[in-house]
C-alpha cells in the first residue's frame, strides 16, 4: 500500500484537492465550486462545506488507510478573527479587500520597515488591526490556518508564507518588535512555523467525519501563489516560473531573500531557498482587448516565431506599470499598428515576451540568481508560437511544469511533513 499525502487549495472560486504518492505522482483529484454552497464565497461556513465535499469525493477514489498527511493553502492576505474555540467573529477580509482606516494605514507606514510586506491597505496586518477590538477575539488567523484548524483543532498556528503580509519577519524567525509599536496586540497573532512542519494530528471528530486514521498528520501549508510555484517542480536556485494568465507574473527561486517594495517584491521562504517575483500589468487581458480567444488561436497558427517584427511594443490596457518598470503613468506602446492582424498579434506577443525577459533581468539586478530555466503555466502556455518567441527572448531551457494545480504544490508540503515525521 503506497502512502499518500493530500493537498487542499482554497481558491477564489472553488476548492481543489489532490492525493499524491511519495514519487510526486497524483493518485486522485477532486474539485467543487464555492457557489455550490452559497452565494457568499467569503463565508467560512461555505469554505468548510466546500472542503468537506471535495475531500469526501477525493477519498472515495483512494484507500483512506494510505493517507499519512494533509496540508492546506489559501489566498494570501485573507484574515479572520476567531474566539478561543476557533469560531469566526466577523466576516473575513479577503486577499483583495482594502482597509479604509487612515489611522491604521498611517501607523503601519510609520512603524513598519520599508521592506516589510505589511504595508498597504490590503495587508494582513491592516486587517488584523481593524479586527482586534472585537469582543471575545482570541486569535487572528489566515484562511489556510482556519481550514487546517478544522482538521487539527488548533486555532493558534500559521505558516511563514501566510504570515508575511501580517508583518512576520521571516529572516529573523519571529514577530518583530515594531508590531507592538503599531498597536497590534501580540497575543492575538498566531505562532508561526515553516511550511511543511507538522502542527498536529486529526481530531477524533474529523477523523470520523472522513473515515481517516487518527494519526494522519496536519502539516503547515502556504499561500496559493507559493503552492502554484511548488506544483511545477521548480526546486533549484535560478528556476523560474512564468504565469501567462490575464496578467504576466514571474517568480524565481533564489538563494537569498529579495526585497524591493518599489516593485511590489517580497520574498517567501521555501525550505532553504527564497521565492521572489513580480507581476506586470501586461498579459492576456491586454490581448483580449484586441482579439477573441478563437482569433488568437487562428492567427498564432500562422506566426513565424523565428523572425522579429521590430515594432518594440509595451502592451498595456491602460497607463501604468508596477513591474518590471515601476511607473504609474507609463503609457501603453501599441503603435504603429500593422495592417495585418497576424503581425499585430505577433508584435504584442513579442512585447509581452520582452517584458518577461526584462522582469527576470530586473530580479537579477536586485540580487536574485541569473535565470537558468523556465516553466510556464496559465492559458498562454499552450500557445506554441508565443512559447517559441519567449524562448528566443529569454535564451534559457524551457521545462515542462509537472502540474499547474496549487493543490499539488501543497500536497508536496504534506509529503515533506509526513517524511520528516517518519510516516512514509
Amino acid at each position: 500500500m503506497a502512502p499518500l499525502a493530500i493537498g487542499i487549495d482554497i481558491g477564489t472560486s472553488g476548492v481543489r484537492a489532490v492525493a499524491m504518492r511519495a514519487d510526486f505522482s497524483i493518485a486522485a483529484r477532486a474539485a467543487v465550486p464555492l457557489d455550490q454552497f452559497g452565494a457568499n464565497s467569503r463565508d467560512p461556513v461555505v469554505w468548510w462545506a466546500a472542503v468537506e465535499t471535495t475531500l469526501k469525493e477525493l477519498l472515495s477514489g483512494i484507500d483512506r488507510s494510505a493517507v499519512r498527511s494533509i496540508a492546506v493553502d489559501g489566498t494570501s492576505g485573507t484574515v479572520l478573527p476567531v474566539d478561543t474555540a476557533g469560531r469566526p467573529l466577523a466576516e473575513p477580509l479577503m486577499y483583495n479587500d482594502k482597509v479604509s482606516g487612515d489611522a491604521i494605514l498611517a501607523v503601519i507606514a510609520r512603524e513598519a520597515p520599508e521592506a516589510s510586506a505589511a504595508h498597504g491597505a490590503t495587508s494582513g496586518l491592516a486587517k488584523a488591526l481593524s479586527f482586534q477590538r472585537l469582543p471575545g477575539v482570541a486569535r487572528m488567523l489566515h484562511q489556510a490556518d482556519w481550514i487546517a484548524g478544522q482538521f487539527s483543532g488548533r486555532f493558534d498556528v500559521s505558516d511563514e508564507n501566510n504570515s508575511l503580509k501580517t508583518g512576520y519577519d521571516v529572516e529573523a524567525g519571529r514577530w518583530p518588535d515594531w508590531i507592538a509599536a503599531s498597536g497590534m496586540r501580540r497575543e492575538l497573532l498566531p505562532d508561526v512555523v515553516r511550511p511543511g512542519d507538522v502542527t498536529g494530528r486529526l481530531t477524533a471528530d474529523t477523523a470520523g467525519l472522513f473515515g481517516l486514521p487518527r494519526d494522519v498528520a496536519v502539516v503547515a501549508g502556504t499561500t496559493d501563489g507559493c503552492a502554484s510555484f511548488l506544483a511545477t517542480g521548480a526546486a533549484a536556485a535560478g528556476d523560474g516560473v512564468t504565469a501567462l494568465g490575464s496578467s504576466l507574473t514571474i517568480k524565481i527561486l533564489s538563494d537569498r531573500p529579495i526585497s524591493a517594495p518599489r516593485y511590489g517584491i517580497y520574498s517567501h521562504r521555501l525550505g532553504n531557498a527564497w521565492l521572489a517575483g513580480g507581476a506586470s500589468n501586461s498579459g492576456g487581458k491586454v490581448l483580449a482587448q484586441h482579439f477573441s480567444v478563437a482569433r488568437i488561436i487562428e492567427l498564432s497558427a500562422a506566426i513565424d516565431p523565428a523572425t522579429e517584427t521590430r515594432l518594440d511594443y509595451y502592451p498595456l490596457g491602460v497607463p501604468g506599470e508596477r513591474f518590471p518598470i515601476a511607473d504609474p503613468t507609463l503609457p501603453p506602446r501599441l503603435t504603429p499598428r500593422p495592417a495585418d492582424d497576424g503581425n499585430y498579434l505577433k508584435a504584442m506577443l513579442e512585447g509581452i515576451a520582452s517584458i518577461e525577459a526584462l522582469g527576470y533581468r530586473r530580479l537579477a539586478e536586485l540580487g536574485a540568481p541569473k535565470l537558468t530555466s523556465v516553466r510556464s503555466v496559465g492559458g498562454g502556455a499552450a500557445n506554441a508560437a508565443w512559447t517559441a518567441i519567449r524562448q528566443r527572448k529569454l535564451g534559457v531551457e524551457f521545462l515542462v511544469a509537472l502540474s499547474d494545480e496549487a493543490a499539488a504544490g501543497t500536497a508536496r508540503l504534506a509529503l515533506k511533513g509526513a517524511s520528516e515525521a517518519g510516516l512514509l
